[in-house]
């Protein structure tokens, strides 16, 4: 497909994870991209965490005039009134709080905003989504939760399981997040989640970023982007226009060996296939109409031929994300 024209209101992706350099966040510019989540780690300790968090400062300083950090929502538009992109940090995993409940009000004073609970596998706070069996929220996860909801970093359940999900709402005190999965009932990979959780979570306020990650993907990597705009569409009548948007889980720059510590961490020997297979083990290729920052375009196109109004397709490129940003990011009551 040819590059499509930036789209020229707020593009806000609740989740990409690259080799992050000067070319990709010139793409992003180049894409009229507002803002990314950006993930930072995985099964980091906080150690290393601090040491990326170091190194992102600075990509900040090298790359001020492409980026800046993003704390708030006010920055966010701030990003978007100066031709930048904004980054707000996330975490995949709990493993940088260490299971120590202040770690959480540091991370968020250095720019954390969003924490999964779990990342595929049992947690110290949550079970993941590739186990058998689901107790929920443990007694950690609980305190975790509050205290999140106290100083603003958002709980993320993407690779969470159903019950620790369903339970995370019934905790939390503040909405909370699927930053990047699509609807179970319309692709039945583990990471994607059921109709009764996907309401469920509107209804308590949270919101849902759709994934382009061709293993998330009805087809994989021969989804259609009217395929795509089609399920966009029935999931906000299940949940709401104002509770979706984009949470892409874009990979850009990576070899083998990234995808082999997002899943193996370091916790396995062996490979860990999850619900794939051994042909499962490398990056998929990307859909077409999706490759990169650049291409945001095609999808607001699709929305708008798919019959979503101007407002409507607004909010899901970016203006439901930002006032999430703006109810959520600060401290708690």
């Amino acid at each position: 497909m040819s590059t499509p024209q930036p789209y020229s209101g707020f593009v806000i992706d609740g989740a990409q994870y690259a080799k992050w350099d000067r070319l990709i966040f010139q793409e992003m510019r180049d894409g009229g991209v507002t803002c990314v989540n950006v993930t930072i780690v995985y099964w980091e300790s906080a150690r290393e965490t601090l040491s990326e968090i170091g190194k992102w400062n600075r990509l900040f300083e090298q790359n001020g005039d492409l980026i800046m950090q993003a704390r708030t929502a006010d920055d966010v538009r701030r990003a978007k009134a100066e031709n930048k992109t904004a980054i707000t940090f996330a975490f995949q995993h709990c493993s940088p709080i260490e299971e120590d409940i202040d770690l959480v009000e540091i991370m968020h004073t250095l720019g954390v905003r969003f924490m999964q609970l779990s990342y595929n596998n049992q947690s110290v706070c949550a079970t993941g989504c590739y186990e058998d069996e689901d107790p929920g929220i443990t007694r950690f996860g609980k305190q975790v939760i509050k205290e999140m909801n106290r100083v603003g970093m958002v709980v993320d359940m993407s690779h969470s399981g159903e019950r620790s999900t369903f339970h995370a709402i019934e905790l939390s005190d503040r909405p909370i997040t699927v930053t990047h999965a699509n609807p179970k009932s319309w692709h039945p990979a583990l990471r994607n989640k059921t109709d009764d959780l996907l309401k469920a979570l509107a209804d308590s306020g949270g919101m849902l970023g759709f994934s382009m990650y061709p293993f998330h993907l009805k087809g994989k990597s021969a989804c259609t982007l009217e395929e795509f705009c089609g399920m966009i569409a029935r999931t906000a009548d299940l949940m709401g226009i104002d509770r979706i948007g984009i949470g892409s889980d874009l990979v850009q720059g990576h070899g083998n060996e990234v995808v082999e510590w997002m899943r193996n961490g370091r916790w396995s020997k062996a490979m860990d296939f999850g619900e794939g297979t051994a042909s499962d083990a490398g990056w998929p290729d990307p859909v077409p109409w999706f490759t990169g920052n650049r291409d945001f375009g095609n999808l607001a196109a699709g929305l708008a031929a798919h019959g979503f109004t101007p407002e409507d397709v607004d909010k899901v490129m970016g203006l439901n994300w930002l006032r999430f940003f703006e109810e959520n990011f600060g401290p708690g009551e």
